[in-house]
C-alpha cells in the first residue's frame, strides 16, 4: 500500500471544490405569511427565508403585489425541504388547500398563530431590504 500525500496546490484545489459543495448546498422554504388581523394567507417558496421576508415587509402596501396589497408580511408557519422541486411541489399543494385546512396545518405547528419573524430574522422588523440571491 503506497501512501500518497497531496502537495500543497492539490490540498488547497481540494478545500476550493469542497468549499463550493458546501456554498451551493441550499435549504428550501415553503413558507405562510398573513396580516396584521390574520385574514389573509399568502403562501411562497424561497431559499432565504429572512431575506424574504424583508421583501414582503419592505413591499407593505405595494398594490402590484398580493402579500404587499393585503400586508401579508407575518410569518405563521413554515417547512424546510431540501430540494427545490420538492418545496414546489408542497407550495402548490397548499396553495389548492381551501382556508380550513391551511388553519389547521397552521396550528399543528403553530396553535396561537405567533408571529415568529423575530425568531428566524437576525433583525426584525428589517432596517433595510436584504438580497436574496
Amino acid at each position: 500500500m503506497t501512501l500518497v500525500i497531496p502537495t500543497k496546490e492539490e490540498s488547497q484545489g481540494l478545500q476550493s471544490l469542497t468549499s463550493m459543495y458546501i456554498y451551493k448546498q441550499h435549504l428550501y422554504f415553503v413558507y405562510i405569511v398573513t396580516n396584521h388581523e390574520k385574514t389573509v394567507l399568502y403562501i411562497g417558496v424561497t431559499n432565504n427565508l429572512e431575506s424574504r421576508l424583508a421583501e414582503h415587509y419592505f413591499n407593505k402596501g405595494n398594490p402590484k403585489t398580493f402579500a404587499g396589497k393585503f400586508y401579508c408580511y407575518n410569518l405563521i408557519y413554515f417547512e424546510e425541504f431540501q430540494y427545490v422541486n420538492d418545496a414546489i411541489t408542497r407550495e402548490k399543494e397548499l396553495k389548492g388547500w381551501n382556508r380550513a385546512k391551511k388553519e389547521i396545518l397552521i396550528k399543528t405547528k403553530n396553535p396561537d398563530w405567533i408571529f415568529l419573524n423575530k425568531s428566524v430574522c437576525n433583525h426584525w422588523p428589517p432596517k433595510e431590504k436584504l438580497n436574496r440571491f
